[in-house]
């Protein structure tokens, strides 16, 4: 059965199960599965190659010991196990020995880890299904990670569960535009379900990874943070999928409740990629963890502050802010004038409502900004809809090929040669503070529609009100007369 077919036959399954309800439950309850069996592939695999090697999960909860059997337990038994057993005993992992960092990754993905099933035979169909995936097959898994990714990408329609989703043609256009290499270290400290991770994994592969070294030194470079549980254990699970032998790098924690002074030289990175939550509100006392003039409840404005400080002299970022970062003012124009002055902020590629639809219907932005250098001019660039097509929707989403004028434009590595055009234009540094460090700049070869002489449209307007009275008055009358018969 192939990969596809096999995730169509789970998810058919798990539909007829009384506990399972909706997308995100469906994944939800898939992915602790994927995660043990993978697990467990992977401990097979390292048994072999390394001496005296101990899988961190004792021999009782192995996926071969509990699972692997398609005769073995079902129904009750298996409920029980599962639920009274197996979960607890896993949240509770103890994190020593030389597989400390693989036993925090099972205790992390078990944290918050629900088991909604309900039916007993149906669990044990699922269990058979995915214990006929080979997952040190790297063909195998590539397969099975090409559809996790599009099960993520179906999660847009799951309710709030669609927050954790970047459209990937999006992560994979800032991915391009940045140019991670082996290497280099690369955080996300909003990682959401990993998209910025595995398109950056992707990209290195493809372009840098020549040698054995070379995916060594990309797999060290990796850094993230997630606070939800849930989108946690579906970053972590992608990581397996993606061939990261030790997903430990990926964080169930909160970037921003650590103080802001306490991020030294150790914590620098060379790349940020990221969309952070905006439109949300930390909880209180978050925002004391930061200077007095950057506090506030903004999670964008936050982390905001925090990248610049995380970067290093040289380092790179391409961030994801909604319209309201560019005009806000307070503590945003604090923000982006401390931005302005620390950092090159080159390029902003305004983005139309619909892209993000449809958990969010608002203008957002792509800033791409290098550490060192202050900012002499900013150059924009409009993204349009393709022409014949309203807007971007879930049957109609924004794809890789649609950015493909903005990479042309972009001007190589070093962004030379750059030409103003009907999408693109620049301002300077002066005209931005003239402006009080408003940044959300038109398009000024945008022609507005003309709508018409102001003063005649007044006067269209008063006749057209003079002729509704005196309709109006027609009708009493002739209501009136009905009345008096």
């Amino acid at each position: 059965m192939s990969a596809r077919n096999t995730v169509k036959s789970i998810q058919d399954i798990m539909r007829q199960d009384v506990g399972v309800d909706g997308d995100a439950q469906r994944l939800s309850q898939l992915c602790w599965m994927f995660f043990l069996k993978i697990i467990d592939d992977q401990d097979q695999q390292l048994e072999v190659m390394q001496d005296n090697y101990q899988s961190p999960i004792p021999e009782k909860y192995q996926w071969r010991s509990w699972a692997a059997d398609p005769e073995g337990i079902t129904g009750e038994l298996l409920m029980t196990f599962i639920n009274e057993e197996l979960f607890p005993a896993l949240k509770e992992l103890p994190a020593v020995g030389s597989n400390a960092s693989r036993a925090r990754v099972v205790k992390s993905v078990f944290e918050d880890a629900y088991n909604y099933m309900k039916s007993g035979q149906l669990l044990r169909q699922v269990i058979n299904r995915i214990s006929g995936v080979d997952f040190n097959d790297l063909a195998e898994r590539k397969h099975f990670g090409d559809i996790y990714e599009q099960l993520l990408n179906d999660l847009q329609s799951a309710g709030n569960a669609g927050e954790y989703y970047t459209p990937r043609a999006v992560t994979a256009f800032m991915v391009d535009r940045i140019d991670p290499k082996p290497g280099q270290i690369l955080f996300d400290p909003s990682c959401g379900t990993g998209g910025f991770l595995t398109c950056s994994i992707r990209h290195m592969r493809d372009r840098y990874v020549k040698k054995v070294e070379d995916e060594q030194a990309l797999q060290a470079g990796l850094r993230a943070v997630e606070k939800k549980q849930l989108p946690h254990m579906l970053c972590v699970t992608n990581m397996l999928l993606h061939g990261i032998e030790d997903p430990s790098f990926v964080r169930h924690d909160n970037t921003l409740a650590r103080p802001y002074i306490s991020y030294g030289q150790s914590d620098r990175v060379d790349i940020i990629l990221t969309n952070p939550p905006f439109g949300g509100r930390e909880e209180d006392g978050i925002e004391s963890n930061f200077p007095a003039h950057f506090r506030t409840k903004e999670t964008a404005d936050l982390f905001l502050a925090l990248f610049i400080r995380l970067l290093k002299p040289g380092g790179r970022a391409a961030i994801v802010l909604p319209d309201g970062s560019l005009f806000g003012e307070g503590v945003k124009t604090r923000l982006k004038e401390h931005l302005l002055a620390e950092c090159n902020l080159h390029t902003i590629v305004r983005l139309p409502n619909s892209v993000f639809k449809p958990y969010a219907s608002i203008g957002t932005n792509l800033l791409f900004f290098e550490k060192g250098d202050p900012t002499q001019e900013i150059w924009f660039y409009e993204h349009h809809v393709p022409e014949g097509q309203k807007a971007y929707s879930m049957t109609r989403p924004i794809k890789v090929e649609h950015l493909n004028g903005c990479v042309e434009w972009w001007g190589g590595a070093e962004r030379e040669n750059r030409q103003e055009t009907e999408q693109a234009w620049k301002v300077t540094i002066d005209e931005i503070k003239a402006r009080g460090y408003n940044l959300d700049f038109k398009n000024p070869h945008t022609v507005a529609d003309d709508h018409g002489d102001p003063e005649e449209l007044l006067a269209k307007l008063e006749e057209s009100e003079l002729q509704t009275a005196s309709l109006r008055d027609q009708l009493k009358g002739i209501l009136a007369e009905a009345l008096l018969r």
